[in-house]
């Protein structure tokens, strides 16, 4: 079987699974208990965003082929199908695009998740209102709630069975993307809310997804107002200003203590997270180090989907997957691809640090133990235990090794251990 027909095999097994449920006080069950399907790690936890596939890019004109990694989940931000795109006048819109995106994620199996963020100029409550990085009014509340109804439900209808799940607006803790107040944003998701439940029950619904650290006041804000009442899904934008994967795991904690502190007990997606900084990005080495620690380190405290930003960004982002031409891979593309393999059809039952920065991810493939190792910080030597019963290490970009001694090296680049 070639390696094209296995990633075919892997997104038709794993497409409809859900990403396991743990924390880092989890303990590793018996060897011998095949995971269930609601313990491991779908195709659908790796998700993508893309800015112009197969379509001129807005602004830019550049189109970016397919992908060449697989995924299983495409959140529409950066596309050109905000609502001031898609109704750039009162009751006149413009599908043409969406409608090729819906077509390309059905032909290619993968979920989609809409955005529904931009206030058109006609509709905005402030129309003259200039913030800085965004079309005028655009950041807005609607001056007429039911001009928001109106375009929700003629959406919701139009893509009935086809879009996943809908994201009510984006990052509202910053200025550049939200002006109006908490309570209009409360009052716009249960809105949305309610038309999309009622014309097609099985789409998802994904509150706003704050970002970063400073995201955790907006959200308990918003939860406090009894934003979560209707949705189904908690979004979050794991941004680390910079700083390494590690402080994922810290921020996650985070949320989680902010929805227990308002009692809301729903899933987590992280729908959009990347590096834009340090610039330029210090090296590929580092950048695939990160990719994988981050769906790591995500993987782990009950985040069910990681959206990585950006597969053709090559301004804002920093870290790149692909070189200029959108096609060709960069190390941190390539590390993505074997995060895949080393993730998917697996449960991760802990993922822990020890006092000199080497973190240790245990996975359960089928009864099979596997371990993810690496030093966040330096090259190092580290200790095997014997009771793992280790053969093999197999480097993130890299081949396989035997195991042979009592200790290994490692680095900040992960490196996977297995049994047999």
């Amino acid at each position: 079987m070639n390696l094209k027909r296995k990633w075919i095999v892997v997104v038709l097994c794993t497409a409809e699974l859900t990403v396991c449920l743990c924390a880092e006080s989890c303990t590793f069950a018996s060897t011998q208990r095949l995971n269930a399907p609601e313990d491991v790690i779908p195709i659908t936890f790796f998700g993508m965003h893309i800015h112009g596939i197969d379509i001129p890019r807005p602004n830019t004109g550049k189109v970016t082929p397919w992908p060449s990694v697989p995924f299983g989940a495409w959140r529409l931000h950066d596309a050109g199908v905000t609502w001031r795109d898609l109704e750039p006048q009162r009751g006149k819109f413009q599908f043409a695009r969406l409608d090729k995106y819906v077509a390309l994620a059905e032909q290619r199996h993968v979920k989609l998740l809409l955005p529904l963020v931009g206030t058109p100029a006609w509709a905005s409550a402030r129309p003259d209102e200039d913030v800085r990085d965004t079309p005028k009014g655009s950041a807005a509340e609607p001056a007429n709630i039911e001009d928001w109804r109106s375009f929700v439900r003629t959406v919701v209808e139009r893509y009935r069975g086809r879009i996943e799940a809908y994201e009510i607006w984006n990052e509202p803790n910053m200025r550049m993307f939200w002006t109006g107040s908490v309570d209009e944003l409360v009052a716009l998701t249960e809105r949305a809310c309610q038309v999309i439940k009622s014309t097609d029950p099985a789409a998802l619904v994904v509150l706003p997804s704050a970002t970063a650290e400073t995201g955790l006041l907006y959200l308990d804000a918003f939860l406090k107002k009894g934003g979560a009442s209707c949705a189904d899904i908690v979004g979050y934008h794991f941004y680390l200003n910079g700083r390494p994967p590690e402080a994922m795991a810290a921020l996650a904690k985070d949320v989680r203590r902010v929805l227990r502190a308002n009692n809301v007990n729903k899933p987590v997606w992280n729908t959009e997270a990347g590096w834009d900084a340090p610039k330029p990005f210090p090296s590929d080495d580092l950048a695939a180090a990160y990719v994988a620690r981050s769906y790591l380190l995500l993987s782990a405290p009950d985040i069910k989907r990681f959206y990585w930003y950006a597969w053709d960004n090559h301004g804002w982002v920093s870290l790149d997957m692909t070189e200029s031409d959108n096609a060709a891979l960069k190390p941190a593309a390539k590390a993505y691809a074997a995060t895949e393999r080393w993730l998917i059809g697996a449960a991760i039952r802990s993922c822990k640090s020890d006092a000199a920065d080497n973190w240790t991810c245990e996975l359960d493939r089928n009864g099979e133990r596997q371990w993810i190792v690496w030093n966040s910080q330096r090259p190092t030597r580290f200790p095997l235990r014997t009771d793992w019963h280790l053969t093999r290490s197999i480097a993130l970009l890299g081949p396989d090794h035997k195991v042979d001694g009592p200790e290994i090296q490692i680095g900040p680049i992960p490196t996977l251990l297995k049994s047999r």
